[in-house]
């Protein structure tokens, strides 16, 4: 993929100077996809004029109020409206302004503990529905709902929107989206209605210093629209209630239910709560007592319609050097994929990751960042794109991650859990790689009545591979007066590509689906180290030595946790299970934590 040498600054002038000089209305654009047309000549790129941005109206703002605004649907790039974006500006600002220790008495306090039963409340009798498993927040917790209602579970999901996918597509690779199949809640054919496109090769880019090509990993683009129609019919078929239009507002814990008040005055009993509410999730918000993040990722993108080359995708692409970002600098890396809208539709993104301090970029400066960069980056001309949707979002996380179960009855699952990797910014692959795990471990737990908050604290383990990712986060964050040089990120970045594609693909492929692994985590740094001593003293630097020795103890623990999976859990694996059920269900959980943790769930050979 060739990078255009115009400068923006160039392109930017010329666009402003097509705008003065034509006197026409500029062009309505549309968020709404066409069929997708396989082997039909794409049509003539259109051209949208945009208008120079005035004192008060910013280039964005002229950009998405231009778009016909689609429906907000739930889950992290749901909404794609300007006001959208500002509300979530707002927020962030919001994170970034809080003093450090939050005052906990403005913290809403929505999960409550009310000793004894169920029975002597009035809340009961108002819970007429009753269920086995509720799960809060849709998108993401159809997935696991559907996995248990499968199990013979009755299972209710409330959702503060309409249950229904995005239109932007989801990218993954086809062993994750594997996993619904293993678990009987997909069939193959309808994996293949699902998948909007395929795609190879991809590129892992690095710019001024080289590409890596590798095949199918994100290589599929998923129709949310699709997958989650499909499951909200497959959930409904197997008994699943769903509560659209609602929102959460309290939760009850009692020895025996949860009793959960919904904003429309209506109470549902349970006997246990899925919180999958996101990030936000107004639960996690209680438990981690508004603590700030000890990272966020910043994504803007868009998906735009006028693309010639659009045959391969980039995994990764990263600027050669950190730029001047607001009160603060920044380092951008790029993703982009073709979408199955369109043969010339293609879905750009441009994420940073930052600390939550006063100040911070804001994701409409990042926007305004991304129309001057992604031109230069794809190689075309910004007026020659029809835009068809502008996306955004933040994405928090935090080094003592996944959160375990801080209540009786209430669990944690995907984002909100923090079981992503904090290197990714995207719930749905975790979630697949996960899926198993939990709806076996949950459903193990139901049965046993093992719902107390240390029984359930075993399904969100602690997990060394998630926290040794914790370095390579800050080794891609620019850091303000750190004595580096300003490329140093991109050379880092190519340096550990280089070494992890000629040592292959059983290291090189895990890495890029977010799996650490020991032995080739302990390859790589090797390979780096011989081939490249002397950027050893700019990495402790960049990083700062704490980060390094706290890395350093869940490196051990990596390769601790990858000689029990691989040793200790043949040998004992059989005797776990003559067990009494409660000493086999912490034992089976144990030994998910050890596979999992170690990264070796990931089959290469799958």
């Amino acid at each position: 993929m060739k990078v255009s040498s115009h400068s923006p600054i160039a392109m930017l002038l010329r666009l402003q100077e097509t705008v003065l000089q034509i006197q026409s209305p500029p062009l309505l654009l549309s968020t709404h996809y066409g069929a997708r047309r396989r082997g039909v000549a794409p049509k003539k790129p259109s051209f949208t004029r945009f208008p120079r941005a005035s004192a008060v109206t910013s280039r964005t703002q002229s950009i998405m109020e231009r778009i016909s605004g689609s429906d907000e649907v739930g889950g992290a790039g749901g909404a794609y409206s300007y006001n959208a974006l500002k509300r979530l500006d707002q927020l962030w600002s919001s994170i970034c302004s809080a003093p450090i220790g939050s005052n906990s008495e403005k913290i809403l306090e929505v999960v409550s503990r009310v000793p004894g039963s169920s029975l002597q409340s009035d809340l009961r009798d108002n819970a007429r529905r009753v269920f086995d498993v509720i799960v809060c927040g849709g998108t993401l917790g159809v997935f696991v709902a559907t996995a248990l209602s499968s199990k013979g579970l009755h299972v209710g999901i409330v959702e503060r929107n309409i249950l229904k996918g995005r239109e932007q597509e989801w990218n993954i690779s086809r062993k994750e989206l594997m996993e619904l199949v293993k678990l009987g809640l997909l069939s193959e054919e309808e994996i293949e209605q699902i998948t909007a496109i395929k795609f190879n090769p991809n590129r892992c880019g690095f710019e001024k210093k080289g590409d890596i090509w590798v095949e199918d990993i994100l290589n599929l683009g998923v129709s949310p629209v699709k997958l989650l129609e499909i499951m909200k019919k497959r959930f409904i078929s197997l008994g699943g209630i769903i509560f659209e239009g609602k929102s959460l507002s309290s939760i009850c814990i009692y020895d025996d239910v949860a009793i959960l008040q919904l904003n429309d005055g209506e109470a549902l009993s349970c006997r246990l709560v899925i919180d999958s509410m996101g990030n936000f999730s107004p639960v996690v918000r209680q438990i981690r007592r508004a603590r700030k993040p000890d990272g966020v990722c910043l994504v803007v993108g868009s998906c735009a319609r006028g693309f010639c080359n659009n045959t391969t995708s980039d995994v990764i692409f990263s600027s050669s050097s950190v730029k001047k970002a607001g009160n603060s600098v920044a380092q951008y890396f790029w993703e982009a994929f073709p979408a199955g809208s369109g043969p010339t539709d293609r879905t750009t993104y441009m994420f940073t990751y930052v600390d939550a301090q006063p100040g911070a970029l804001k994701l409409e400066e990042l926007l305004e960042e991304y129309w001057d960069l992604m031109p230069a980056y794809q190689g075309i001309s910004l007026d020659q794109l029809e835009i068809l949707r502008v996306i955004f979002g933040i994405f928090p996380t935090y080094r003592d991650s996944p959160l375990s179960a801080a209540f009786d009855r209430v669990l944690q699952v995907g984002d909100a859990s923090g079981i992503q990797s904090p290197v990714s910014f995207g719930g749905f692959g975790s979630i697949m790689r996960h899926l198993s795990r939990l709806s076996t471990g949950i459903y193990e737990a139901m049965a046993g009545d093992l719902l107390d908050s240390h029984s359930l604290r075993l399904l969100n383990p602690y997990l060394p591979n998630l926290s040794a990712s914790w370095l390579f986060q800050r080794a891609m964050s620019a850091r303000p007066r750190v004595d580096v040089s300003p490329n140093f990120i991109n050379e880092l970045l190519y340096v550990n590509f280089q070494s992890m594609q000629k040592l292959g693909d059983s290291v090189l492929r895990p890495f890029l689906q977010d799996v650490i692994q020991f032995g080739p985590l302990v390859k790589t740094l090797g390979s780096v180290m011989l081939s490249q001593p002397l950027i050893i003293p700019s990495i402790f630097k960049q990083v700062g030595t704490d980060v390094i020795l706290d890395w350093s103890v869940h490196f051990m623990m990596l390769g601790y946790y990858t000689f029990l999976s691989s040793f200790i859990d043949p040998i004992i694996r059989s005797w776990v299970e003559s067990l009494p059920p409660k000493k086999k269900y912490e034992w089976r959980r144990q030994l998910e934590a050890w596979k999992y943790g170690a990264g070796l769930d990931y089959n290469q050979t799958e």
